[in-house]
């Protein structure tokens, strides 16, 4: 393995991770939301001026990622060949986080024109979608199983 290949895996994980901790915590963000009183105008703009920061800093982290993941794929040759079925789950599972990832923008559109009609608690449910996402593509990674 080449010093450069390591590199580029190493920065692939960071910018993966911290993709990620922006998936973790914007659906959180959700939750407040969901549940701050309608007469807590205040509240309500802080939460959402979290959101949309958050949202576009996840978004800058899932390009390097993805880029990085594709130079690895197609520069490096991770995932082909016999043995790679995993990359097949794996980039359905990346396909899904960023599908996440824009479901995410226009759930905090609802948010900012008040069209919001979930609870708090489906937000709690849809906050654990990126756990087992981010699970799963860590094990096909890690084990590749097929």
């Amino acid at each position: 393995m080449s010093t450069a290949y390591l590199w580029v895996k190493a920065f692939h994980i960071v910018f993966i991770a911290a993709w990620f901790a922006g998936l973790f915590y914007l659906p959180r963000l959700f939750v407040n939301l969901a549940e701050v009183n309608a007469d807590s105008h205040a509240e309500r703009e802080r939460l959402l001026l979290m959101a949309r920061r958050l949202y576009r800093f996840a978004g800058l982290l899932m390009i390097p990622a993805l880029v990085l993941g594709l130079v690895l794929w197609l520069y490096y040759g991770v995932g082909r060949g016999p043995g790679s079925g995993w990359m097949h789950a794996k980039l359905v599972l990346v396909l899904g986080a960023i599908g996440y990832h824009h479901v995410c923008r226009r759930l905090m559109r609802d948010f900012e024109q008040l069209r919001n009609r979930r609870s708090s608690r489906w937000y709690r449910v849809f906050n654990e979608l990126t756990v087992l996402l981010f699970a799963a593509t860590v094990v096909l990674v890690v084990v590749k199983p097929f």
